[in-house]
């Protein structure tokens, strides 16, 4: 298909109508988040901040967003039924990762290997925290998809920018109020995990404001090349299927 000016059609007559570009962007939503999860995930940053202190964060919080960026622009480009196709994807590739950690870190290790410490260290999990991640993941990303779908048609594809930051609020929002209490409630002090929540929260809507203008850039030139605009007027909304 020659690169134009996209044509509005219905998500429900897509069908299994092949796209040039979907599963690439496919492989790179699943890929920021196994990667923000394994190496962002297990290391906390600091910096200084004159006239306020040292300031303390998970390194995975500047990473993580950029998943739902990358499902903003799925919604946006190819409609929700796919995007649900992605999160499924990126749930069952959660699940391997925590199986297969829990797996190769729980064998006993050569006798004259010493890197057993360190490596349980990077990659032990413990499971409370592993199992909030994956509900918050899942539930978050879902309502991020339904909210910018629908946004979409209220706004009849208009302010693409009030959408991805609008959904970005609501599915980020329901992330960490499903992950933190989950996996820290009763470990931590009850102040400290309504605090990190909404820091964490607060930083991830911002890195998606500042994303806008890469989000814009992105889902145009998709839609170009794809020669679509996606509108989810008819779509089955239930998470609970694979198929588009």
């Amino acid at each position: 298909m020659a690169e134009g000016a996209p044509v509005r059609i219905d998500a429900a007559a897509l069908g299994a109508r092949p796209m040039r570009y979907f599963d690439l962007v496919m492989a790179a939503f699943v890929v920021v988040l196994l990667l923000s999860n394994v190496i962002g995930a297990g290391k906390v940053a600091s910096f200084d901040i004159p006239g306020w202190g040292p300031f303390a964060f998970g390194a995975g919080v500047l990473f993580f967003p950029l998943s739902y960026v990358i499902g903003d622009v799925l919604t946006e480009v190819y409609g929700y039924a796919r995007a649900r196709r992605c999160i499924w994807a990126g749930f069952v590739a959660m699940l391997f990762l925590v199986a297969m950690s829990a797996i190769v870190v729980a064998m006993p290790p050569a006798a004259s290997w010493t890197g057993q410490t360190a490596y349980q260290a990077v990659f032990g999990q413990v499971p409370r925290i592993a199992l909030a991640s994956i509900v918050a993941f899942w539930a978050g990303e879902f309502v991020n998809s339904f909210v910018l779908a629908k946004m979409k048609l209220a706004t009849e594809g208009r302010h693409l920018w009030s959408r991805t930051i609008g959904s970005t609020v609501v599915g980020q929002g329901v992330d960490s109020l499903i992950f933190y209490p989950l996996a820290f409630w009763g470990a931590w002090e009850s102040s400290l995990v309504i605090t990190v929540m909404l820091t964490n929260w607060a930083i991830k809507v911002v890195w998606e404001a500042l994303l806008t203008p890469v989000t814009y850039g992105v889902v145009g030139w998709l839609k170009r090349r794809e020669g679509i605009d996606v509108y989810d007027a008819h779509t089955d909304f239930t998470p609970f299927r694979s198929g588009v």
